[in-house]
């Protein structure tokens, strides 16, 4: 059995009216890829925190050995020069610095004290081309797709651990929420690489699949607490008892049952589409994004949209939100109605609502309180919440507190910053808001993207209540048995072009990625 070169004994650390961490203890060995996992809230982010130095000493209790040797991590260079190298859920990049620029932020080369720029995007090329990514190095990260930003974050960390020399831990927090598959399969090549030199990694996904496929072993914390630690290859380690162990109990159904509304005999004159949208496309056509996409989706159906990163999803949601930051012709029709959305606001004042993919970037103010998030869009909507332009607060926080409780959202109280919930937590208060615009149409791009397995099952329950009453949804999503388990139709995309359109009646997952291929 190879040596712990981490242990973390009975931590415990409290913020403002919650404790985050109650007695937890961790340990990772050499060469080891240990999972850690459990749901939005159990402490996993903040014991990382802890570890990296982000959380110093003293502001805990408990201790902490790296090889045997206690550890009084005081900034996040102390835990960098032990070794400790950590890619953290929300991203450290510079938006306006280009892809080069932000891999060696702050580690610049230099000649004569000046920046070699050169040598810079030289060494930047060769360590994309090392991981086997092809992100053009000139870009700003602004420009890139988040699944990019994420590819870019994670060349950075293991570039740097790769050089340093002194590794001993990498930390990857949900590290594929925004990839795809090939991209997961370049960073398991990575990881099993770094395994065989003895690097250690602490690997936190809520893809329980990816923990058997790379994990060594898994610990599972719940509420603070250090619930099991288990070998993968224990016949007693399976899916159903992560589950268990996570929420605390057996979680049956995560794809809720209903019958598909596109089957509904609707008689002999067919219903008018809660949104048509014909001929859509983006320009400039070089490349295109979008060429002639037509579709619609009626009255509480759920229409997936499936398709490789880069084939056009976000862009064709954003678009018909009026979010899209180029310009586009077709045509798109409410209700059969056409109406012309060049802006966000338009498509709200039409009954429509987005949930992005990026809820930090797009979705929240994370400063500001759960009252002032869920409220902010409805201000110019709701009469209840504005009179000659000065906010009613009693109304605001009435109306919050509606969809707090509603959704199960887990706060100390309202005036709570956004930025101090989970990410399930958060994804529901971004969820609240647009729910009380009461949309008709409701646009979902990765909704339960970085969220625990607790929390997904209550959004898909929440997608399927929102349809019953009459909600069209059309949602985005990387995770194909999502699609098959949550559509009533599905639509392929493939470089901008649709390549299928399926009812969901027996469809598989390789009919949907043959399609999104453009086999």
């Amino acid at each position: 059995m190879a040596a712990a070169v981490l242990q973390m004994r009975a931590i415990i650390k409290d913020f403002p009216g919650v404790r985050a961490l109650d007695d937890a203890s961790f340990e990772v060995r050499s060469g080891e890829i240990h999972a850690l996992c459990g749901e939005n809230g159990a402490g996993k982010s903040t014991l990382i925190k802890i570890l990296g130095g982000v959380y110093p000493y003293g502001t805990y209790s408990g201790s902490m050995h790296i090889n045997d040797t206690e550890q009084e991590f005081h900034s996040v260079r102390d835990a960098e020069r032990a070794g400790i190298a950590i890619i953290h859920q929300e991203l450290a990049l510079i938006p306006e610095m280009t892809v080069a620029e932000n891999i060696y932020l702050g580690k610049e080369p230099r000649r004569f004290g000046v920046i070699d720029r050169h040598r810079l995007y030289h060494e930047a090329g060769e360590l994309l081309s090392q991981f086997g990514l092809a992100i053009p190095l000139e870009k700003p990260v602004y420009a890139l797709g988040i699944g990019q930003q994420q590819l870019v974050e994670i060349a950075k960390a293991l570039g740097r651990s790769l050089q340093s020399g002194n590794a001993l831990l990498l930390v990857l927090d949900e590290p594929t929420a925004a990839l795809t598959e090939s991209e997961v399969e370049i960073l398991r090549q990575i990881l099993t690489r770094l395994r065989e030199k003895g690097v250690a990694c602490i690997y936190i996904t809520h893809k329980l699949k990816e923990i058997f496929q790379i994990a060594d072993r898994v610990t599972v914390l719940r509420d603070g607490k250090t619930v099991a630690t288990q070998s993968i290859k224990s016949p007693e380690c399976t899916e159903d008892v992560l589950i268990s162990q996570m929420v605390g109990r057996a979680l049956t159904i995560l794809f809720p049952e209903r019958q598909a509304r596109s089957s509904i005999d609707n008689g002999s004159k067919r219903e008018e589409a809660a949104l048509r949208v014909e001929n859509l496309s983006t320009y400039p056509s070089e490349p295109p994004r979008l060429e002639n996409v037509s579709f619609e989706v009626r009255r509480g159906e759920i229409l997936g949209i499936a398709g490789l990163m880069g084939a056009g999803r976000t862009e064709l949601i954003s678009t018909i939100f009026g979010a899209y930051d180029g310009k586009w012709i077709g045509g798109i029709f409410i209700e059969g109605t056409p109406v012309e959305i060049h802006a966000p606001c338009k498509a709200i004042q039409q009954g429509m609502a987005l949930v992005s993919e990026d809820r930090k970037r797009y979705g929240l103010l994370l400063d500001a309180d759960v009252t002032r998030n869920m409220t902010l869009v409805n201000l110019g909507l709701s009469a209840d919440l504005t009179s000659y332009g000065i906010i009613n607060h009693d109304a605001a926080s009435e109306k919050s507190e509606h969809y707090v409780n509603s959704l199960q959202i887990k706060t100390t109280s309202l005036a709570v910053p956004v930025n101090h919930l989970s990410g399930g937590n958060q994804q529901k208060v971004v969820l609240g808001k647009w729910l009380m615009t009461h949309p008709k149409v409701l646009f979902l791009d990765e909704p339960t993207r970085g969220i625990d397995v607790g929390a997904k099952a209550e959004i898909h329950a929440l997608m399927a209540k929102l349809a019953d009453e009459g909600v069209a949804i059309v949602f985005v999503s990387s995770e194909l048995p999502e699609i098959l388990g949550m559509s009533d139709r599905v639509l392929v995309l493939h470089e901008g072009k649709i390549t299928g359109e399926f009812t969901n009646d027996n469809l598989t997952q390789e009919e949907i990625l043959r399609c999104a291929a453009g086999a």
